[in-house]
């Protein structure tokens, strides 16, 4: 029988101090994985740890990255590689939004979005493939947008993020052609807006697996949405996974 089970396998998350990188965190350590956040913020991702440590009684990893100062990505890389044996999984999720015409937007807004979404993610994964290696089941999930889709409308993202999130889709199948031969699997999530949802809030979160079909997607479908991807049989790769509802149209 296949299974969804992630007991103990041990994944790294970055932006996993809010948003659904703390969503995802949460949920899978609910279910027996053993975390490793990463994260800009230090408040926000010792909020992730103190919460999880709470709900489970273990103490997830969390170590500081910004993902658009390479220093930082380094340093973080450095400090996993001294501290952990393997890493079972990756999750890129970390990103940052900017909305608006590319008129408004300063110099260090667009060089933050992308560095953030194609630098940092692209160091972080070199630096912790040796890690990866030690694994016997690993993965790479890089949690794009749909904003990373051929010909998709900006839908309020600015022209900066939506060509970082174009330079997304090119990492992750680039990633997945390199890796071939390896054990390591590459996995692209391609979310919509989403609406905000937390493990956090147990009656909602609870309610949102008999949403009907009009419904917005959630937190709650990406999470379970990677969490399947990375329980598939090894010989089966789920390259990408376009999420989508009838709420708002094709990817609202």
């Amino acid at each position: 029988m296949i299974t969804t089970d992630i007991t103990g396998r041990r994944i790294a998350i970055t932006g996993a101090g809010r948003g659904l990188g703390e969503a995802m965190a949460v949920a899978f350590a609910d279910q027996g994985a053993e975390l490793i956040l990463l994260g800009r913020t230090a408040a926000t991702l010792a909020a992730t740890r103190d919460t999880i440590t709470r709900r489970t009684g273990r103490a997830p990893l969390a170590v500081a990255c910004d993902l658009a100062d390479t220093a930082s990505v380094a340093a973080a890389a450095g400090s996993l590689a001294a501290q952990l044996d393997r890493l079972d999984a990756l999750i890129n999720n970390g990103a940052f939004w900017l909305p608006g015409p590319l008129a408004d937007l300063t110099t260090e807004d667009i060089v933050q979005v992308v560095n953030s979404q194609i630098t940092g993610a692209a160091l972080l994964t070199q630096r912790l493939a040796p890690l990866l290696l030690k694994s016997a089941a690993p993965d790479i999930v890089n949690i794009v947008s749909t904003s990373g889709v051929v010909n998709t409308r900006l839908l309020g993202a600015s022209v900066p993020f939506y060509a970082a999130k174009h330079g997304q889709t090119g990492l992750t199948n680039g990633l997945r052609q390199e890796m071939a031969g390896t054990p390591i699997r590459v996995i692209g999530v391609y979310p919509p807006d989403i609406e905000d949802l937390s493990p956090l809030d147990g009656a909602a979160w609870n309610a949102a697996a008999a949403q009907p079909k009009a419904a917005k997607i959630n937190e709650r479908n990406v999470v379970e949405a990677v969490q399947f991807a990375i329980t598939r049989p090894r010989n089966c790769t789920i390259a990408t996974i376009v999420l989508d509802s009838d709420a708002g149209g094709t990817y609202q």
